[in-house]
């Protein structure tokens, strides 16, 4: 019997319904708030820590992605899922009815751990229901999911701060995220083995604290006004080093690892984990710094700022429909080959554009770089799920997760750090902010080359699912 049994007796379609709705609101929080924080700010005061907001929720998300995919493959998919959506959904009322930015902070961090296990588990959720070949179509689901909500977040926000209150930006996620507890709850077959094994808790909080203190100085690092001292910084660092360092001795012993390194042994794992940690550095840094590029080096208005990313959805989406339709008879390695060149030739063009640069080419640009993006991210994690065996693709498919958001992270800050290097110390200047800004773009445009390179170990052929562990 597979690990969660015959799904097939239950309706899929509610399930996957319920999954790509919890999904939404748990990736759509990682943007929604920007529109709303100048006024969160004037009601509360407290600018000098308001990034925090934004930091707190992507901290936690991301140190807490890996245990919750080991603790899928010990308790099953189910328990888990539902445990993550009420913890979000806990957090989310709570930041609804915060009273102060000390308080919105602490809440928006809870939510993180619930949209730890929220987007992980969902693809693991839809990985399990489904074949290889149907497989394909609703990961593109899930994939279209996250790319609208990215784009749609800002904007969402904007509205329900405009019309109504920022405090409703969390309140909107309870009746929705409470339909899609009822229809995984209700409808979701879950079916343990009898040798799951255990978490190996001690391991997990020493990931999370390794993790914690990078993210943390990868927060501050390039930061004019990093809240942190230089000194601080560098000990983040170096705790993080020795951390790591300890969680891997720690892993070769352990009976149940939080995250078995037998995983990367499969060459499949590791070169599918290597490209999408490289491509994470070069597309979010692409994501948080095109708007800006936008609006405080071209002098457009917000709303522009925000509409330049939508070639970006738009190819993002349509081609992850795409790949999930031929994957199945293409195989993996041309998608992952093919849409890493469009990312380069995207971030290559970005590379060249400068302020006197039509829009239109910014926006070919950027739609080059979505339609990479919808072929590679699908054919990365399909990859992983068709290699790995069921008992694994919990921890398997929060690897990759995870990996990108640590890259993400680390494209951010290191993008960031190019663009400070460019100013002056309390400068915003425009032509000095868009020459740093190229700068930062020829970095994406170099780690996106290097992603490409790196999937050319990617194998070739159609694996076929395993039955035993990797």
């Amino acid at each position: 019997m597979s690990f969660l049994g015959r799904v097939r007796t239950s309706p899929r379609r509610l399930v996957t319904l319920g999954v790509l709705g919890g999904s939404f609101l748990a990736a759509m929080e990682a943007t929604i708030v920007a529109t709303a924080m100048p006024t969160v700010v004037d009601q509360f005061g407290g600018l000098a820590h308001y990034s925090w907001v934004f930091s707190g929720y992507m901290l936690t998300s991301t140190v807490t992605t890996p245990v919750w995919g080991r603790i899928a493959d010990v308790y099953g998919r189910r328990r888990p899922y539902l445990v993550a959506l009420a913890v979000f959904l806990l957090g989310s009322m709570l930041c609804g009815v915060a009273a102060s930015m000390t308080q919105l902070i602490l809440f928006r961090a809870l939510q993180g751990i619930g949209a730890g296990g929220m987007l992980p588990l969902g693809m693991v959720i839809l990985g399990d229901m489904f074949s290889l070949e149907e497989r394909a179509r609703a990961q593109a689901l899930f994939a279209g999911v996250w790319g609208v909500s990215s784009v749609a977040g800002p904007l969402i926000g904007a509205v329900l701060t405009e019309s109504a209150s920022w405090r409703w930006i969390f309140f909107m996620n309870l009746p929705f995220g409470l339909v899609a507890a009822f229809l995984v709850g209700r409808f979701l077959v879950d079916t343990l083995r009898e040798d799951r094994g255990d978490v190996d808790y001690v391991g997990a909080a020493v990931l999370m604290a390794s993790v914690t203190a990078l993210m943390l100085a990868l927060n501050q690092t390039g930061v004019p006004d990093a809240s942190l001292s230089p000194t601080i910084v560098k000990a983040l660092y170096v705790a993080a080093l020795a951390l790591g360092a300890i969680f891997v001795a720690l892993e070769r012993r352990a009976a149940h690892p939080t995250l078995p390194l037998t995983l990367l042994a499969d060459r499949m794992v590791a070169t599918t984990t290597l490209s999408g940690a490289l491509l994470g550095i070069a597309i979010f840094g692409a994501l948080a710094f095109v708007p800006l590029y936008v609006q405080a080096a071209l002098g457009r208005s917000a709303r522009e700022a925000g509409s330049v990313l939508t070639p970006l959805l738009l190819g993002w989406v349509l081609m992850s429909i795409v790949t999930g339709r031929l994957l199945p008879r293409v195989g993996f390695r041309p998608f992952i080959l093919g849409g890493l060149t469009c990312v380069s030739l995207g971030f290559l063009g970005l590379a060249t554009v400068w302020p006197d640069s039509p829009m239109w080419l910014l926006r070919v640009y950027l739609g080059c770089m979505g339609i990479g993006m919808g072929m590679t991210m699908l054919s990365l994690l399909l990859a992983v799920q068709a290699t790995v065996a069921r008992e694994r693709l919990g921890v398997a498919t929060s690897l990759g997760q995870f990996t990108r958001s640590i890259g993400g992270a680390v494209g951010v800050a290191v993008m960031g750090a190019v663009v400070a290097a460019s100013l002056p110390p309390g400068s915003t200047d425009p032509a000095l902010l868009a020459v740093g800004l190229h700068r930062a773009f020829v970095v994406g445009a170099v780690v996106s080359v290097v992603a490409l390179a790196s999937a050319l170990l990617v194998p070739g052929g159609l694996p076929e699912q395993k039955t035993t562990s990797v």
